[in-house]
């Protein structure tokens, strides 16, 4: 099995920052892409950014300019640094991977999510 852990959501005010990352763990051959999805009270959850295993990354329009997103394949772990932050931002963030195992089948992953919260 594969685990996604997130951490470094909290409370913030708005146009502060903050560093989310998740780690992966677990039967792993490899990870193709990792990427982060929100979902705020009454909402789809809606993908944020994504990046994959060479480093080509998509980020959803409301974010561009702001988040960026990157990842370290060595220690299995893909960060979403957000600037500039906004009360629009606020929801829970989840983590999703597509990790290959070591037969080579392809699976994807989701962490528990971890929440951000931006407010004065």
């Amino acid at each position: 099995q594969v685990q996604l852990v997130e951490s470094g959501g909290g409370l913030v005010q708005p146009g502060g920052s903050l560093r989310l990352s998740c780690v992966a763990s677990g039967r792993i051959f490899s990870i193709d892409s990792m990427g982060w999805y929100r979902q705020a009270p009454g909402k789809q959850r809606e993908l944020v950014a994504a990046i994959t295993s060479g480093g080509t990354t998509t980020l959803t329009g409301s974010v561009k300019g702001r988040f960026t997103i990157s990842r370290d394949n060595a220690k299995n772990t893909v960060y979403l640094q957000m600037n500039s932050l906004k009360p629009e931002d606020t929801a829970v963030y989840y983590c999703n991977a597509d990790v290959r195992n070591f037969r080579y089948i392809r699976n994807n992953y989701w962490g528990q999510g971890t929440q951000v919260t931006v407010s004065s």
